[in-house]
């Protein structure tokens, strides 16, 4: 067997463990019920003479979710037979990364191009780079959704979606 950069020199795939995953990802929870808790203090989490304060219910998911997390940290560090499969390997990681970096930068140019000119651009450059459509049938889709969209919501049901710092479609008079 050839040896990639997603395996070993022995030929085993190289990463990440599972049980390492698990408990990064139980001390976020952890952290975030402690968040949720600590807001609802702030807010009142008890009793009043009305009945509950306005943090009470949260304080208890909050509880809920620190314990939650508190329980998968055990599992995944203490547990009798720890999950030592590799979480994901390289090439994984890589199909990832190419859905996550254009939606990262998608949601930028929203910012300053707007809803749908940006997504006008990203539909179109997703089907062409990631979907190997032809760029005549990519830009045909990216416009018909977006003119869909764009009639939907500022024509017909006149809720204006956000246009950008630059406004790109301001010729359109909305």
């Amino acid at each position: 067997m050839e040896s990639t950069d997603t395996q070993s020199p022995d030929g085993a795939a190289t990463g990440p463990a599972n049980y390492l995953v698990d408990a990064v990802v139980a001390i976020m929870i952890t952290l975030m019920g402690g968040m949720v808790i600590y807001g609802s203090k702030e807010l009142g989490s008890g009793w009043t003479s009305e009945g509950p304060g306005s943090g009470y219910f949260p304080f208890y998911i909050g509880l809920i979710l620190s314990i939650s997390g508190l329980g998968i940290l055990y599992q995944a560090l203490f547990a009798k037979k720890k999950d030592t499969a590799v979480f994901v390997d390289g090439e994984q990681i890589k199909r990832v990364l190419s859905v996550l970096i254009p939606a990262g930068v998608y949601v930028l140019a929203v910012q300053f191009i707007g809803l749908y000119v940006a997504s006008f651009i990203y539909i179109a450059l997703f089907m062409m780079i990631l979907g190997k459509f032809s760029w005549i049938k990519s830009i045909i889709a990216a416009f018909s959704v977006n003119a869909l969209f764009f009639l939907m919501f500022e024509v017909w049901f006149k809720v204006p979606l956000f246009k950008g710092e630059y406004d790109m479609l301001s010729f359109l008079g909305y």
